[in-house]
């Protein structure tokens, strides 16, 4: 394989997992602000959102695989998954290595959901929202074209779509947790005991 076509595939695999993680950041956010409408249910939302963070791991692996292989940048295993092990831009990679291990933390702590119980679950699941800034941190500083500005605009793009998101579920009043109580009392509708329960 080309040295030229591992820059590329690095760099541009990269990019697609940030959008892509964006937009899982996004759904997940929405999801928990329990938005819908009638031509788009909720259930859409929450599948949408599963099968975006397994398509963005997969890209995310390609980047990773790329750039062990990339002689340029000399990354190596272990700097891969050991964070400040990396000769190139130590710092600036082991953001990107901890963002990685904190969503395959979330990832392998969704397949076991109904092993591991719902509140292990939940708090393992914070994690991803430490992981993206840690990602648009990687993006900018440790990639050569970081600060060009198609990478910029493109950071720029996924900053504000999540912040939008994020606006709107601290405006957006109660979620499906804040539910639970009034669904356990009898005062709301029983029905929305499992989707309060499986989904915030």
């Amino acid at each position: 394989m080309s040295t030229q076509i591992l820059w590329f595939a690095t760099r541009g695999s990269g990019a697609v997992s940030l959008i892509l993680f964006s937009a899982v950041a996004c759904l997940g956010l929405l999801a928990v602000a329990r938005a819908q409408t009638p031509g788009w249910p909720r259930f859409l939302t929450v599948g949408l959102h599963r099968n975006l963070a397994l398509l963005s791991v997969a890209f995310v692996g390609v980047h990773v695989v790329t750039a062990i292989l990339d002689p340029f940048t000399s990354l190596g295993l272990a700097a891969a998954v050991v964070p400040l092990a990396s000769s190139y831009r130590p710092i600036q990679v082991a953001l990107g290595v901890i963002s990685m291990e904190l969503i395959a933390a979330v990832i392998v702590t969704s397949l076991l959901r109904e092993r591991i119980g719902q509140r292990v679950w939940r708090a393992i699941h914070w994690a991803a929202y430490a992981a993206w800034p840690l990602a648009v941190a990687h993006t900018i500083l440790a990639g050569s074209d970081g600060t060009a500005a198609w990478m910029l605009a493109v950071t720029g793009a996924c900053v504000l779509a999540v912040a939008g998101c994020l606006l709107w579920r601290l405006t957006a009043g109660e979620t499906n947790r804040s539910r639970l109580g009034g669904v356990t009392r009898g005062t709301a509708d029983p029905i929305a005991v499992d989707s309060a329960w499986r989904n915030d």
